[in-house]
């Protein structure tokens, strides 16, 4: 970015936020996808039996320790590859 005058470099930013938040929502709308179609399943009600709260809960927790873990793996790699200095496959 030093490269960059003030006004690309605030484009470059806000560009960047917005990307992020698309993946937080894409990251977001995955997570309430694949929570709701494994444990939600009566449909006769309203409201969450026990049952299926409990399983929504577990599902969650364990979709954000995932992406946790792959986020940290991901960092891991990268700063493996910085300090090489060498790109992946070369």
């Amino acid at each position: 970015m030093d490269g960059l005058n003030q006004q690309e470099q605030r484009e470059l930013q806000t560009r960047m936020e917005k990307k992020q938040m698309k993946e937080f929502m894409n990251m977001y709308s995955n997570l309430v996808q694949r929570c709701f179609d494994d444990c939600v399943n009566d449909f006769t009600t309203k409201s969450l039996h026990a049952r299926e709260e409990g399983c929504v809960m577990r599902c969650v927790d364990k979709y954000m320790k995932g992406s946790e873990r792959l986020g940290q793996r991901f960092q891991e790699q990268n700063a493996s590859i910085m300090q090489s200095g060498q790109l992946p496959g070369r």
